[in-house]
């Protein structure tokens, strides 16, 4: 990884790249058993001028290694993924057929490790409806089946990065964390790629956005120096956009000042 301190002549630091936990997918490549992770998430995380480190799903099985992973990162970087939430993990029944139950039992006792310590998680997409669940809220399985509500897939048929477009807006509830962070917009246009949705929230979270059909579209952690769960993908073209761009700083600022004053009761 090599020096993780920016230093002037003087030899001063200057600039802190905080340590980001990442997030992966169970996958299989060539015919073995894989965890991936999206280039685009992770550039996103270093065009922030921060260092992004994978978490395996083993990590929920190994007694303490949570905690003590933890101990070495500044914040949590929850990607979207093809695969849903399995119902059982917010009192639903039935089967989901794009499962990844290995992220979900990582992702679920990660969050709560992570809002427990207060430190800063950014969730996208996937992330979002795992934030929900993790503080005891549910989903809409199917939203485009939901009454009331549109459909926020993406057209497949479409090429990739067609899929990728900004298709629909979203308000910013006032008030909250994103108006904070984004203050120059109360509304502006996202790009949609999700079947499922945050349907019942738990009492720690607020809704940040919403679409035009009333779909909660972000959502921030109460009390907390910087959880935030968007429903889109801000990583894809991180650098150009201006709204994912000022939510990536905002989220690494907030990294660095935890790993300050973490360093400062240290001393």
């Amino acid at each position: 990884m090599g020096n993780i301190f920016s230093t002037t002549s003087a030899g001063k630091e200057t600039r802190y790249r905080p340590i980001i936990g990442v997030v992966m997918c169970e996958n299989t490549v060539d015919e073995n058993p894989a965890l991936t992770v999206h280039e685009k998430y992770l550039d996103a995380i270093f065009n922030a001028n921060a260092l992004p480190v994978c978490l395996p799903h083993e990590l929920a099985a190994r007694e303490g290694a949570i905690d003590q992973i933890l101990r070495g990162l500044d914040g949590i970087f929850l990607t979207g993924s093809p695969s849903n939430i399995e119902p059982h993990q917010y009192g639903e029944e039935g089967v989901e057929e794009l499962a990844d139950p290995g992220r979900d039992r990582l992702s679920l006792q990660l969050i709560r490790a992570t809002l427990d310590k207060k430190i800063p998680l950014f969730a996208a997409c996937r992330g979002l409806q795992e934030l929900v669940v993790a503080t005891g809220g549910s989903l809409h399985r199917k939203v485009q089946d939901v009454p009331g509500y549109s459909d926020h897939r993406e057209d497949t048929t479409l090429p990739h990065d067609e899929q990728y477009a900004l298709v629909h807006p979203v308000h910013i509830e006032p008030g909250g964390l994103l108006s904070e962070l984004l203050p120059d917009y109360q509304q502006f246009q996202v790009n949609s790629l999700h079947g499922q949705g945050a349907n019942r929230l738990g009492e720690v979270l607020t809704v940040e956005a919403r679409a035009p059909d009333n779909l909660v579209e972000a959502v921030s952690v109460r009390n907390h120096p910087f959880a935030l769960g968007v429903q889109w993908h801000p990583e894809w073209h991180s650098l150009t956009d201006p709204v994912s761009r000022q939510l990536f700083e905002a989220f690494i600022a907030a990294c660095r000042k935890g790993h300050q004053a973490r360093s400062a009761q240290e001393e």
